[in-house]
């Protein structure tokens, strides 16, 4: 008898019940202690690592852990602590502009709104999603590229960009699940289906997913 691969809706069923038995709990890779510092952290994270940047972060927050504080610190002194976190000259002129943006327009607080959070220096639509997620609990789907890899192998995706990515992910997951999946997919794709680990033919969502598959799964890069 043929082995046949899982329709959709089994695969979202699998999905689910094997990251939730595996990451019962999905504690935020990124230290912080509030949404400032959170939203600071996010975006050190873009291209370097949550560990790299949890190396830094400490050294920052001496500097300043707040938007009226950060806003007073030179954009020099703010690049030199942060430089291991790499791009550090535009990150560093996005931290002092965001925050002295908060300090006048906000009342020195993070909006805990979408579209505000979004037309600040450096946050995208990425950076917005996981604050509004984390910081304040609003659901959302954070979609990088590890994300947009792991949708690809499991058939979840057409994959042509991350923005399509997070639309179909959001379709085929419950909403009251978006907030702590993202988390335990990073988990899982840093784990098990990593980059280079796992072609869709390795790991165990993988091969549950796609019992029949052959070759291995060609992903679109983000």
């Amino acid at each position: 008898m043929a082995v046949k691969n899982l329709l959709k809706k089994e695969r979202v069923d699998f999905i689910l019940d094997k990251l939730e038995s595996l990451y019962p709990e999905t504690p935020v890779p990124l230290d912080h202690t509030d949404p400032y510092t959170l939203l600071v952290a996010v975006l050190l994270s873009a291209q370097c690592t949550d560990e790299r940047v949890n190396q830094v972060t400490p050294a920052l927050w001496e500097l300043a852990d707040n938007p009226r504080d950060m806003a007073r610190v030179p954009v020099e002194e703010i690049q030199r602590v942060i430089r291991p976190c790499g791009l550090s000259p535009q990150k560093a002129r996005a931290i002092s502009r965001l925050s002295q943006i908060l300090v006048n327009e906000y009342h020195g607080r993070v909006p805990e709104n979408m579209a505000a959070l979004e037309t600040l220096p450096g946050v995208g639509h990425k950076t917005a999603s996981v604050v509004m997620a984390q910081a304040f609990g609003h659901p959302a789907f954070p979609v990088d590229t590890h994300i947009h890899r792991l949708a690809q192998r499991w058939g979840l995706t057409s994959g042509k960009n991350v923005a399509q990515t997070e639309k179909d992910l959001k379709r085929v997951f419950p909403r009251d699940r978006w907030n702590k999946l993202h988390l335990q997919i990073i988990f899982y794709g840093r784990e098990y289906c990593t980059a280079r680990g796992c072609d869709g033919t390795v790991c165990e969502i993988c091969t549950t997913c796609y019992p029949a598959r052959k070759n291995p799964k060609k992903t679109r890069k983000a």
